[in-house]
Formats: structure tokens, sequence, C-alpha cells
């Protein structure tokens, strides 16, 4: 199996998109979404984001490499009565299924960083939408000292090295890396701009709990723990991750999670 869709299909990713549903929509909210406009959201999930864009009026397709993900997606889409909004199974690296130009917009809030072949990955988004279009990304930025970054490298320094050639995510959320990427698309520098944004968890729950909810269903975190466990290390895993997240924590209650996380924000226009 591939390996990308393998980690993405562990565990259960719609329990901690719970978390992020209120700052899916608030992203949203920005991106000037009227009636009619074709939305492609890459690496979507369970919908965090496509389906606030389809409440907005948007015609969203949903693409994302777990199955299961795809099938909440339009379980969720379904319940609430979006015939505008449909989720199907893709790889953001190869997206032979969809024609050139189809969106005025294109999405990859914490997806598409994911996927292997970063080249690729910009050379499609850039094939898909359609010229005066857009296309927005969210990045995790490596070594940033809030949450998903330092959950990313915690786990790194418990698992084994990852095999030769790998890309990691993380490196997205490096400027120079986005725009020699989108280069390699044909697009020019100056197409292409920068923000710092914040992206806030929130979870009705104490912080050990949120973290709980990682160890149980978010692959990569998943993975760091077997690894750990394999070598008696679980316990001082379990430990710098709850440290985190509790340091991490805005919320005055003791019985509530708000976590704000920073992210690296791109605007290209191809």
């Amino acid at each position: 199996m591939n390996p990308n869709k393998a980690l993405w299909e562990k565990g259960d990713f719609t329990q901690i998109a719970e978390s992020m549903r209120e700052s899916g929509e608030a992203l949203v909210e920005q991106l000037g979404i009227t009636n009619g406009l074709k939305v492609l959201d890459l690496g979507c999930g369970d919908g965090t984001t496509a389906l606030p864009a389809a409440r907005l009026g948007a015609d969203v397709l949903g693409v994302d490499i777990a199955s299961n993900l795809v099938e909440a997606g339009n379980a969720r889409a379904q319940s609430l009565r979006l015939t505008n909004c449909r989720f199907q199974e893709g790889d953001a690296s190869d997206l032979h299924e969809l024609e050139n130009d189809s969106f005025d917009l294109v999405v990859s809030i914490f997806g598409a960083m994911f996927a292997p072949k970063p080249f690729d990955v910009a050379k499609e988004v850039v094939r898909v939408a359609r010229p005066g279009g857009r296309i927005i990304m969210g990045n995790w930025i490596p070594n940033d000292p809030t949450l998903v970054a330092q959950i990313l490298k915690i786990s790194s320094s418990y698992s084994p090295p990852p095999p030769e050639g790998f890309v990691s995510p993380m490196t997205w959320g490096v400027e120079d890396n986005v725009i020699e990427r989108f280069a390699g698309a044909g697009v020019p520098e100056e197409k292409i701009s920068f923000e710092r944004d914040t992206y806030t968890f929130n979870f009705a729950g104490a912080p050990s709990e949120f973290l709980a909810g990682f160890r149980t269903y978010y692959g990569p975190t998943m993975n760091a723990f077997e690894a750990a466990a394999a070598n008696g290390r679980e316990a001082d895993l379990q430990a710098e991750l709850d440290a985190l997240f509790n340091a991490q924590n805005a919320s005055p209650r003791e019985d509530a999670t708000s976590i704000p996380a920073t992210f690296l924000r791109v605007t290209v226009a191809p």
C-alpha cells in the first residue's frame, strides 16, 4: 500500500478534525467564496474547509488519499444536504482524473503538504487551477514553537529515520521551497505571497484528554508511540507531549483546551 495512504487511513482523523472546525470555518470566510465558484479542496480530510465553502455557495470537490476520510466527508455533506459538495479519493501528487483549468480556487489546508513528491504537487495544483484563479495553501512551519510543528518534531525524535529520498512535509512551511516548487510549475515569484496566520484547536476537555485523542487517532502520533514502545520509551514520549499540550493551552479553564498554532498561508495566482 502507498505509505502515505496507510498513514492517513490509520486511526480516525475525524476525531482530531472536530477540534479544527471553528478555525476551518473562519479561514474559509476570508476566501471571498461566491455562489457557483468551483473549488477543489485537496487533502480535504472529512471536510473541515470543504463543507464551509459549500455552505457559502461554492461547487466543491474534496479530494483525499484516505478512503475512510472520503467516506466520512460524503456522509457529512449528505447529512447537511449539501448537494454542491462531494468527496473522492485522489493523490495530490497525481490528479490525473481532474481536467486542466477546472477550478477557480484550489485550497489545501494542512493537506497537500503531506503528499510525497512536492514538485509534482505544485505542478498538479497549477494544472487544475484556471488562469486567473487562486491557490491557497496552509502549511505548518518547521521548528515553529507552536503545537503541530512541535508534535511532529517530538514524534520524529522517537521514530526510526525516514526512508532514503523522503522529503519532510514541513519543508512546505519554508518560503524559498514554496517559491522553488511553484517556479517548477511555471509560476513566477511575484505571483506568490505569504503571511503568517493562526489556527486554533478547540477541545471540550483537558489538554491531557486532547493528547489522548492524538495518541489514539492521529497516524503520525500513533506511529511515534509504537516506535517508542518498541524501544521502551513510551512513557518518555507521553511525558514530553503531555508537557507540550499543557504548556500550549491558552484556555483559562482546566476542563477545556484552546491551543493556537502558527502556519504559513500561501497564496498563488497561477
